[in-house]
């Protein structure tokens, strides 16, 4: 299924130390923002007070949030916890303030709303607790780059795995310096977003990669250079980008304008990853791999060696 078909090839690569530098640049400044500014890391991270609270009718989120919001603690999670009447409030630690305090400073401004609400747990998670979460983050962000590696260079070869993961730890870092330089909160769902932008985004780069290698065995790219035939490449695969991506995008855009609060955090880290996943596999993983020599005889030598292991 294609939407249109171009028939001149891009010269997208003659573009590739402009696009690299941007690229460059971009990570740097997202970098900085990472040391300078730090991310706004959520309760799950930092610590703070976790409360539940049940209601004798369906709880209003909305109007419970704006008034938890009122004691400026800064980023606030409110969410239906099992049923329509049982609510989860989770909230920053206030300075000078304990669980105790801080808690029936909350059920004071719940209870001018409504009168029937109960408060019926409060827990205090520690900041041994945030920072085992912080641990298991990082290392599922590792394992995740490891087996893309692993996957790429099996399937291709070293050149091109080296390519793409750059690209994808390019996107990653530009996340992260995003939500660093607006102070959005980084929570969990923010670093599953994360991980899911890099597995969707060496998929862009698997595609390319594969048309790639297609195009060094057919007979009619003999006679191109190695960066016409990924000109070639990238050309005859935006019709799919265009149709997968928009897609995709239109779906996360839906989710970041009526997802809510909750869903927020999660569908802007998509929203942005997926966005720079596009540019990254298109305009930074094939220049690398251009710039750190693949070629022809590379692919072809390193396909045929597959293909004996099969027989």
């Amino acid at each position: 299924m294609e939407f249109f078909r171009i028939k001149r090839d891009i010269p997208f690569m003659s573009y590739g130390k402009v696009t690299t530098m941007i690229s460059l640049v971009t990570f740097l400044l997202a970098v900085v923002f990472l040391f300078t500014k730090g991310l706004n890391l959520s309760v799950e991270f930092t610590g703070g007070t976790v409360m539940e609270v049940q209601y004798q009718q369906a709880a209003n989120l909305p109007d419970i949030r704006h008034r938890v919001e009122g004691l400026k603690l800064g980023e606030v999670q409110v969410q239906s916890l099992g049923t329509s009447r049982d609510v989860m409030i989770r909230l920053a630690n206030k300075p000078g303030t304990n669980s105790a305090k801080l808690s029936e400073q909350v059920m004071g401004l719940l209870k001018q709303g409504d009168g029937s609400v109960q408060l019926r747990k409060v827990e205090f998670v520690g900041p041994s607790v945030g920072e085992e979460l912080v641990t298991h983050g990082l290392t599922a962000i590792s394992l995740v780059c490891l087996g893309i590696v692993l996957y790429l260079a099996i399937r291709f070869e070293w050149r091109l795995a080296l390519s793409a993961i750059i690209a994808n730890m390019h996107d990653v870092v530009i996340i992260l310096g995003c939500f660093a330089f607006f102070q959005w909160e980084f929570s969990l769902t923010v670093l599953a977003g994360v991980l899911a932008v890099l597995g969707y985004s060496v998929n862009e780069s698997v595609v390319v990669f594969d048309r790639i290698r297609e195009n060094f065995r057919r007979p009619a790219m003999r006679g191109k250079s190695t960066a016409e035939v990924i000109d070639n490449a990238i050309t005859a695969t935006m019709s799919r980008t265009f149709i997968t991506h928009g897609s995709t995008e239109t779906m996360v855009l839906s989710m970041l304008v009526f997802g809510g609060p909750a869903l927020h955090g999660f569908a802007m880290a998509l929203t942005i990853g997926i966005v720079f996943g596009i540019y990254s596999s298109v305009l930074v993983a094939s220049p690398l791999a251009l710039a750190l020599g693949t070629k022809r005889e590379h692919m072809i030598k390193v396909t045929k060696a597959k293909e004996e292991a099969v027989v």
